[in-house]
Parts: C-alpha cells; sequence; structure tokens
C-alpha cells in the first residue's frame, strides 16, 4: 500500500518514516548525479576528443546534445509520473540514465557518444524535478526550509564540483571513467527508490489525455531553441543559414505550443500556474539566479582550458573553489531559512551574487585564479 503522506491541500502532518526519508536521500543522489553529469566532462572536452577523433566543432555537442535531452524532458516529468507513478518514473530514468552512461563509456566515435549523451540527458532531466515533487511529497511544511537548503545545495555544488571530479578522473584513470562511475551509483540508487518509496499510484487514464502534438511542439521549440543559442556565437548568429532557420522553426513552434497549451483541457506543461503572482515571480527569479549560477559554472572552465589553456586537473583545482563555497554556507541558510523571512535571505542573496558578478575583476577579464 502506498503510504498516506498528503492529508491537506498544504502537505502531511507528520514527519515521514525513516524507511521513506532513506528513500528520499536515495532520490536526491540520483538527482545530484544528473545534475553533475551536466559539468562532469567539462574540463575533459579536450581528452574526449582526442579519444574520439572528433574536431572541435563537434566535440561541443557532447554537452549541447545532453543539454537539449534534459530541457525537453523536465517539463514531461509531472505528466510521467502521473501515468507511471512517481516510483516507476524515477527508477525508470535512473536505469536509462545508467544504461546510457555504460554506452557513453563505451563510444568509439563522435556520432554514437552524442546520441547516448542525449539519452543520458533525457533520462536524467526526469530525475531532478522528480526529486523536488518527492521532498514536497513527504515532507510537512514547517521542515521544508531546511529540506530545501539540501536540495539546493545539492543542485549548485553538483554542477561546480563537475568540473573538478571530472577533471581528477580524467588525470588518474581515462575520461570513459567519467560515465563508467555512474553503474554502480545508478544500479543502488535505482533499488533503493524501488524499495523505500512507494507514495502514489499510476494513473492510466492520464495516457489517454497525453497531448501527442503539444509534446511535439514543445519538443521542436526548446531544442531548436537550445541548438540556436548554443551554435548561434560560432555561426555569427543570422549569418548562417542553419542557424536561420532553426530559429524560424523555434519562434513557429513556441506560438503553436503556447497557443495549444492554453486551449487544450490537458496540456502537456501547465501554463496557467503562471497566472498566480507568486509563483511567477518565483520562477522569474530561479531563472535568474539559474543565470548567475550555471552560467559561470559553465563558461569558466570553458574560458580556462581554451583561453588560458589549463588541464583537466588544474580547471577542476579551479573550479573546487566554488562548490566549497557553497557546500559550507548551505547548512547556514538551511537553518537560517526556518527563522528569517525568505525574501530577506533571497534579496540578501542576490544582491552578493550582482555585486561579485559585477565587480571589477570580473568585468575586466582578470579572473583570480
Amino acid at each position: 500500500m502506498a503510504e498516506a503522506v498528503t492529508d491537506t491541500a498544504s502537505g502531511p502532518r507528520e514527519a515521514p518514516s525513516r524507511r521513506t526519508q532513506l528513500g528520499f536521500v536515495a532520490a536526491v543522489f540520483g538527482m545530484f548525479m544528473a545534475i553533475l553529469d551536466i559539468q562532469i566532462v567539462a574540463s575533459s572536452l579536450n581528452e574526449i576528443q582526442a579519444g574520439v577523433s572528433a574536431s572541435a566543432d563537434e566535440i561541443s555537442w557532447v554537452q549541447t546534445s545532453y543539454l537539449i535531452a534534459e530541457i525537453i524532458m523536465i517539463p514531461l516529468s509531472g505528466m510521467l509520473t502521473r501515468i507511471l507513478s512517481t516510483r516507476v518514473a524515477f527508477v525508470v530514468s535512473c536505469l536509462g540514465f545508467t544504461l546510457a552512461s555504460l554506452g557513453c563509456a563505451m563510444a568509439n566515435s563522435i556520432e554514437s557518444l552524442i546520441v547516448l549523451r542525449a539519452i543520458q540527458g533525457f533520462m536524467g532531466g526526469a530525475m531532478i524535478p522528480i526529486a523536488y515533487a518527492i521532498s514536497f511529497s513527504v515532507f510537512p511544511r514547517r521542515m521544508m526550509g531546511s529540506v530545501q537548503a539540501v536540495m539546493g545545495l545539492v543542485a549548485t555544488l553538483a554542477p561546480s564540483v563537475g568540473p573538478t571530479v571530472g577533471g581528477y578522473i580524467t588525470e588518474f584513470a581515462s575520461w570513459h571513467w567519467l560515465f563508467l562511475a555512474n553503474a554502480v551509483p545508478g544500479v543502488l540508487v535505482s533499488l533503493a527508490v524501488w524499495r523505500l518509496l512507494d507514495i502514489d499510484r499510476p494513473d492510466r487514464r492520464a495516457l489517454r489525455h497525453l497531448d501527442l502534438i503539444g509534446l511535439a511542439l514543445l519538443a521542436l521549440f526548446l531544442g531548436t531553441l537550445e541548438f540556436s543559442l548554443e551554435e548561434g556565437p560560432g555561426d555569427d548568429w543570422f549569418a548562417s543559414r542553419t542557424i536561420l532557420i532553426a530559429a524560424f522553426v523555434c519562434a513557429l513552434a513556441s506560438l503553436g505550443f503556447f497557443w495549444r497549451t492554453l486551449r487544450h483541457r490537458h496540456p502537456i506543461v501547465d501554463l496557467r500556474a503562471f497566472a498566480n503572482l507568486n509563483f511567477a515571480v518565483g520562477a522569474w527569479l530561479g531563472f535568474v539566479v539559474g543565470i548567475g549560477l550555471y552560467g559561470l559554472v559553465y563558461l569558466l572552465p570553458l574560458f580556462l582550458g581554451n583561453v588560458r589553456g589549463y588541464s583537466a586537473l588544474q580547471i577542476g583545482e579551479v573550479m573546487i573553489v566554488t562548490g566549497v563555497a557553497m557546500f559550507l554556507t548551505a547548512p547556514l541558510v538551511g537553518r537560517a531559512s526556518d527563522k528569517v523571512d525568505l525574501r530577506v535571505l533571497l534579496l540578501l542573496g542576490m544582491t552578493l551574487t550582482g555585486v561579485i558578478v559585477n565587480s571589477g575583476g570580473w568585468r575586466s577579464g582578470r579572473i583570480p585564479v
């Protein structure tokens, strides 16, 4: 029987059992693996490029394919959990992610590596929102400050230490172990979630309402958007016929997606949630914070590798500073969130981020390394 965890609209009243808490920890670790793999190859692209005999343009798709697939999957995870149940959806995603990781390690060409990285990103993308959904399903509201602080630490620490972990693995083993390292943890996480979490039941009726047209428009919209933004700078944007076509398709698909979603009785993504002002403002702030956090974490390894000529290990040693800072401050913020207005903490954090990023050292390009 599924554990009764949500007796009110605001969530459960009592703390979950130890069994459920352990299942939640396993789900969070799965989320950590999925986010870590976004950046774990960032400091080792040169080694991977040599290993699969890829060109400089081709190797960037090792990152791009993962991101495109992940972006498409994240908004679909809600529908997936309704159809399969939270437990089954997470386990299927985790096992698919693990198998794709093994495939990446055995890839002997850039084409196969790109395809397998896309599968890896698609499967891993589901674990991130599902883990957050589990937290709201099993923990009472009074505990959410500490719980979300831990999840925030995982979400920000993983991409920060990704280049560091990747650099050390590549330096002392080989780039294949960037993917092989997911095998044992992936299996253990899948087993733990399957045995310890059982919080809802699948709704097969939702499958009959699946909006396939909306799904196709969503994939086309987000896929071409990510492609245009990734490849545009290197191809001089609209001077490239390919980028121009992708941008045109993105514009048409976006219009079709929004029109379809707002009119369909069972939309693939419920955009009506943005009618809630708190949700809309929170989503916008999350977007802004994401730019500050993930943008720098994504760009800095590329700068250090391509411009400064750092090795994978050296890039990892530089990036570990960010990870250590997050690791030390996140517990303090979690404890403070139970006593201080969250808006005050958010204002303080965003102000510090803005001041540091826009300080004279960053503006002049003098990154302290």
